[in-house]
């Protein structure tokens, strides 16, 4: 039996209707930017198998260290326990990180760094609430506002977002077709859109009539991924920003995404002046070879955990928390960036998306809308039915691209890529050429 066929019997593939559902494509190698399927044909993996591949497919650098390590130690519990892999990737986390972050706690997908850092964020004001500890006791609020630790339990987050499939996680992301069946199951969140300079003031004023009850803010620094690659603006985000520092709201950066280059810089909220007092990390975080995931916090969060009373122990962990080769990978895609020219190679990409964005505004601006790029990242709506995630020109678009043998999976009618950084010049250039060919098909279709 065919292992299309195999795969239709026992396997459940994700945010895929089932009925009716399009045989996947039996993938038997990755190398580089390429993926391979059984019958030969190859397929340039355009958005890193969901933004995760930095390196390429196959590399052999993070492989060979993945082997040496398992002929080591292959797990271990890491409570009471801990191993060099560990300790080594933590170090090497907070060297590179945006100042502040002194701890690494880790977990095992993107989902659960954005789960345990809601539960660090919302526990941190249970432990100090009759302490009266603050997060950043330099910036003061207003005039005649006065600091209340004990009613901080409510979490602000942007409309639109996405921070994973968890409950804690859907609860913080946008009402949407993602959480549609769990909506009378999710805790109540306060939301904001992301900051213009329409909207900048009407945001500052709920932080101004909330703060004191507002225990936490997460968000996507500067893009938002899955909810359509929606970029927004740093100048105005620093603004908000600064309000919620006043407030010593715990701003939680998700970079689950973003992290590792993606925006153009190694974490995006490099752009910004204010810093986040906890960060997520997943994704790109290993080069895409295991799973893992990350919260780092800066030092003043952690502290709320260094107590006599037992009760105030972050009580949350995974029975492969911390694995020794998800850690080992890690170490290695870092060692990747700093042993060849991976920030030349971003930069490269940022410049070519820029040049592309400009190509097809001005062969296709009628259909190509709001074309944006930040980075490696390259996205525009397709003027094509509604703007939402089950427009069905999803589908047509990756149909056309994999007969092309490009591979992209838009978002609805949102198109974008986001290719390893190890992608030529020629692969880039049949991207773009695939894309606009899938553009000018569709428009003389419409």
């Amino acid at each position: 039996m065919e292992l299309a066929a195999k795969d239709r019997l026992y396997v459940w593939h994700p945010f895929t209707p089932q009925k009716d559902m399009i045989a996947p494509v039996p993938i038997v190698k990755g190398k580089d930017t390429l993926l391979i399927d059984e019958s030969g044909n190859t397929y340039i993996d355009a958005i890193s198998s969901w933004w995760v591949t930095l390196h390429g497919h196959g590399n052999e650098y993070i492989a060979k260290k993945i082997y040496t390590q398992a002929l080591k130690l292959e797990q271990v519990i890491f409570a009471g326990f801990t191993h060099e892999p560990a300790v080594e990737l933590a170090e090497k986390l907070i060297r590179i990180l945006p100042a502040g972050f002194a701890k690494v706690f880790y977990s095992d997908n993107g989902s659960t760094s954005t789960e345990v850092a809601l539960k660090m964020a919302l526990q941190y004001w249970w432990n100090t609430k009759t302490e009266g500890k603050a997060v950043d006791t330099e910036n003061s609020p207003p005039d005649g506002v006065t600091r209340s630790h004990n009613k901080r339990n409510k979490i602000l987050a942007f409309r639109n977002s996405y921070h994973g499939d968890t409950f804690g996680a859907m609860s913080v992301s946008d009402r949407s077709v993602f959480t549609l069946a769990f909506h009378d199951l999710l805790f109540e969140v306060t939301f904001i859109d992301t900051p213009s300079k329409e909207n900048l003031r009407q945001s500052l004023d709920l932080i101004n009539r909330q703060g004191n009850e507002i225990a936490a803010f997460i968000y996507e620094p500067l893009v938002q991924g899955a909810g359509g690659m929606k970029m927004y603006d740093a100048g105005l985000m620093n603004e908000l920003l600064a309000t919620v520092k006043r407030y010593d709201i715990i701003c939680i950066a998700d970079e689950v995404m973003t992290g590792f280059g993606r925006t153009g810089k190694l974490f995006a909220s490099e752009f910004l002046a204010h810093k986040p007092d906890i960060i997520c990390l997943s994704k790109g975080l290993t080069g895409g070879t295991m799973a893992l995931g990350v919260t780092a916090s800066t030092d003043s969060i952690y502290q709320a955990y260094v107590n006599d009373d037992k009760l105030k122990t972050f009580f949350h962990g995974h029975s492969f928390t911390a694995n020794p080769l998800a850690c080992t990978a890690a170490i290695a895609s870092l060692e990747l960036f700093e042993q060849y020219s991976v920030q030349d190679k971003i930069a490269w990409l940022a410049k070519e998306n820029e040049q592309f964005g400009k190509r097809l505004q001005s062969n296709y601006g009628s259909i190509c809308r709001n074309i944006r790029v930040l980075g490696t990242i390259l996205a525009f709506d397709l003027a094509i039915g509604r703007n939402e995630y089950l427009n069905n020109i999803a589908g047509v678009v990756t149909d056309m691209a994999m007969k092309a043998g490009v591979y992209i999976r838009p978002l609805g009618n949102v198109v974008y890529i986001m290719p390893p950084y190890c992608i030529t010049a020629y692969e880039l250039e049949k991207v773009y050429n695939t894309i606009e060919a899938i553009i000018s098909s569709i428009s003389t279709n419409a």
